[in-house]
């Protein structure tokens, strides 16, 4: 083909639609033609960006080949997200590739923009050999604490693999406890392992789109900005609303916000009935320090008295 004799527009469609060598962008470069140059040079940075793909992935491959030259057929790689939240759930996902498939361009998913998190999310849904996700919400954060909630979002993960793994690499540095399984904790995982980059997605946009539909119905909070952080916004949130149902009030910014929301319901109260109310929900949380325990009784005893004296 003589590229001299086609219009730029012409070799833009021809590079979009065919597989490009490098002889041919050596030719292209070459061309007397402004334009004709640029569209090599945007084609030779995309051939790049692919190339720098392809060298990522066969680098992240390197533990999951090690464990399939030992035996091992199917290997799980286990990821978590929102540890560090103020709000909602911890979510887990655990994912099994068949060995020889792979998807291009998985990355620690906070290396990621969200529209490519979610063009591989699907991805990884329609290709992977076995996908689970667990999910631990903020009461049972509260009631065993976020790293314990953590493992548990992981262990069920693992228990909904179908086939099930004969071999999982943890993200982190803490095995998964009561697991028949062997293991393997590999710390800064999602950068180092595709499966654990697959599984830090899947974990990464599940509990987004959680947050995105606990935005709609408490939105003064902002959930579908932050999904659950803490922000200089959602604090101020926090601080004007108080917790609402989502919220993990043993994290103490929260549990200040309920003390004081608390502390201002008891002194807006204008019946017993509003009292009692107000003291059954401080005894269901159960999470107040003694001392902001003692503030909240005194100020519920003066009330009582105020409200008496009417």
């Amino acid at each position: 083909m003589n590229w001299n004799e086609l219009t730029i527009r012409a070799i833009k469609d021809q590079l979009d639609s065919e597989e490009v060598g490098p002889e041919l962008l050596k030719t292209l470069l070459e061309d007397e033609r402004v334009g004709v140059v640029k569209l090599a040079r945007r084609k030779l940075r995309e051939l790049e960006r692919e190339q720098e793909k392809l060298r990522k992935w066969e680098e992240l491959s390197t533990l999951e080949k090690g464990l399939h030259e030992k035996g091992y057929q199917l290997v799980a790689g286990i990821d978590e997200a929102g540890r560090g939240p103020l709000a909602g759930p911890v979510v887990a996902a655990a994912v099994v590739f068949k060995p020889g498939e792979r998807i291009i361009g998985l990355d620690d998913s906070k290396k990621l923009s969200e529209g490519e998190r979610d063009r591989l999310f699907e991805i990884i849904s329609r290709k992977a050999l076995a996908l689970g996700t667990g999910i631990v919400d903020n009461q049972n954060i509260d009631r065993i604490n976020i790293m314990q909630a953590t493992l548990m979002a992981m262990k069920e993960a693992v228990s909904k693999l179908n086939p099930a793994p004969d071999y999982i690499l943890v993200d982190g540095n803490r095995e998964i406890p009561g697991l028949n399984l062997e293991q393997q904790t590999v710390i800064d995982g999602d950068a180092r392992s595709n499966v654990i980059a697959a599984a830090s997605i899947i974990a990464k946009v599940s509990r987004d789109r959680l947050l995105q539909e606990y935005h709609k119905k408490y939105p003064v909070y902002g959930f579908d900005s932050h999904k659950g952080y803490g922000t200089a916004g959602h604090i101020r949130a926090l601080k004007q609303y108080g917790p609402c149902p989502i919220h993990r009030y043993s994290f103490s910014i929260v549990n200040e916000a309920s003390f004081d929301k608390f502390k201002r319901k008891i002194r807006k109260a204008e019946s017993e009935e509003q009292l009692h109310k107000i003291g059954r929900l401080i005894a269901e949380r159960g999470l107040f320090t003694e001392g902001n325990l003692k503030v909240l009784r005194e100020l519920y005893r003066n009330k009582v008295k105020e409200i008496g004296n009417y």
